[in-house]
């Protein structure tokens, strides 16, 4: 693998962000990885979480057909660290919007964890969401009238299995995510009172606190300085060193030089497929 660019350096990367990235926390996070290879919770690093097969998207505008997406095989493994990329138009949104059950193939098998999600209904699809796959946006999309506590706590809340039985609460749960992101002492305060770069440590929170089987992450630092931005990267890639399964769409190189693979779609195809 190449070195990371010079810009991360430990002067780069803020303290409370490092040294939080080694502590407890809940679910995939409570674990180093150990050397069998074998996750926290007693996953296998290389079992497959993401698998679509011959999956094509065609959207018909009257009697123009658009494929968006064209016969797509892709594999993603647990543990692994993936960056999509491609020109507006190539297909990567739509790509991530499957993935993230928002939308299904034309045709084509899509598995998640072995389930086969192609045809699920829209209340299934809601329950995968919200039990299988942490979200990063690229605006954050944080409730600005709630708190940063409140608001990494709410998937647990919209989780059909009440935070899946644990003894600890949501709130102990989000608490102990915002820990983990550098932002503990910061909990209480809402969206406006935060910086940009704070703010998708919250949303990054969020995507962590329900354990996923894998966080997609759409243009994470595309709304944040060139510092911050590099912040969000060390994050990231300090939860895949924990075994974090991560897909990051980026149009940035640099961006996407944190990734161990780098998949490059053109005009709805997969052109590239690089392992580094």
């Amino acid at each position: 693998m190449e070195p990371k660019p010079s810009s991360l350096d430990d002067k780069a990367v803020d303290p409370a962000v490092r040294s939080n990235l080694g502590e407890n926390s809940h679910g995939s996070m409570g674990r180093a990885v150990s050397s069998d290879d074998r996750l926290s919770g007693g996953a296998v690093r290389g079992e497959p979480v993401v698998e679509t097969q011959d999956v094509s998207k065609v959207y018909r505008m009257g009697q123009v057909e658009v494929r968006a997406l064209q016969h797509i095989h892709l594999r993603v493994d647990r543990g692994d660290f993936v960056a999509v990329m491609g020109a507006s138009g190539s297909g990567k949104s739509t790509l991530m919007n499957i993935l993230g059950c928002l939308d299904r193939p034309t045709s084509g098998r899509y598995l998640l964890e072995g389930q086969d999600v192609s045809e699920l209904d829209r209340n299934e699809l809601a329950m995968i969401r919200n039990q299988k796959i942490g979200f990063v946006f690229q605006r954050y999309n944080l409730l600005p009238r709630m708190s940063a506590l409140k608001n990494v706590a709410l998937p647990l809340l919209y989780s059909p299995d009440g935070y899946r039985g644990d003894e600890e609460g949501p709130e102990e749960r989000a608490q102990q995510a915002l820990n983990a992101v550098g932002l503990g002492d910061r909990a209480h305060h809402r969206p406006n009172e935060l910086s940009g770069g704070e703010q998708q440590r919250v949303a990054i929170a969020r995507a962590l606190v329900n354990s996923p089987a894998i966080i997609l992450a759409d243009e994470p630092t595309g709304n944040l300085d060139s510092r911050s931005g590099l912040e969000i990267m060390a994050l990231l890639e300090g939860l895949h060193q924990q075994g974090v399964t991560l897909i990051v769409v980026t149009h940035e190189d640099d961006i996407a030089s944190f990734a161990r693979r780098i998949v490059r779609l053109h005009d709805g195809e997969i052109v590239a497929d690089e392992v580094r």
